[in-house]
């Protein structure tokens, strides 16, 4: 059984859906003190003006330590109209944006108070488009697991019973992989290797949203993506 976990991000990058689509169970790591500036809130896509972030704004005032799980989103803003109109002026003359466009315009036409959930439900929606329906999702926050660093991690390994953890290249930075040996996991890495692709204004640009891949490339998106490998 092999395990994947990554916090719950918002619309992720190619990378990110290549550990789902190779693993059994995936694990969205909710029960982390979220931070500001990564890739929890906002990610980027290619506009005419060059890459652009798309933020979702959030509530941090007096909330210092929050965990992800509990990260409100800010609905004095404006922000899904305003991602949906920058999808639309970037993408709307790509090939397969009217194919896909209406299944985003239906999430964002919700009322989200919580931005795990609404980064649940794009996730799954994305994994439905590229047909990857095998993979089981699950919360940390849900596990009954504690510890910090690579210590969680096997913890989480074990609640769900995987023998593979697969993990980010960047994973040999600052996991302790005896630690997996101790306790029978074997370790994994990805080797993703981001693909270029068709892809609209100039030159091809990597590290997108992966809905960038959606939008110009359609029903290929899951082959481009599994051949995203050394």
């Amino acid at each position: 059984m092999i395990a994947a976990i990554h916090q719950p991000n918002y619309l992720p990058w190619m990378g990110y859906f290549y550990k789902i689509v190779n693993c059994d169970i995936f694990v969205f790591l909710d029960n982390v003190q979220y931070t500001k500036n990564g890739y929890i809130n906002r990610n980027m896509i290619k506009t005419p003006q060059g890459a652009a972030w798309l933020t979702v704004g959030v509530l941090t005032k007096s909330r210092h330590g929050q965990l992800v799980s509990e990260v409100e989103i800010n609905n004095s803003l404006p922000w899904s109209i305003i991602h949906q109109k920058s999808m639309f002026q970037s993408y709307s003359k790509a090939p397969y944006f009217k194919n896909y466009a209406s299944f985003f315009q239906e999430i964002y036409a919700r009322k989200w108070e919580r931005l795990v959930d609404l980064n649940e439900a794009l996730i799954k929606l994305i994994c439905q488009i590229l047909g990857i329906n095998t993979v089981k999702f699950l919360f940390a926050s849900e596990l009954n697991v504690s510890g910090h660093s690579t210590e969680l991690l096997v913890d989480i390994c074990q609640a769900v019973d995987c023998d593979i953890y697969f993990s980010g290249p960047s994973g040999q930075d600052y996991m302790d992989e005896q630690f997996f040996v101790n306790q029978r996991i074997t370790l994994r890495y990805s080797d993703f290797k981001h693909p270029a692709y068709n892809q609209l204004w100039g030159d091809f640009v990597p590290n997108m949203s992966i809905i960038d891949l959606l939008f110009n490339e359609g029903e290929k998106s899951l082959e481009i993506l599994l051949g995203a490998s050394s």
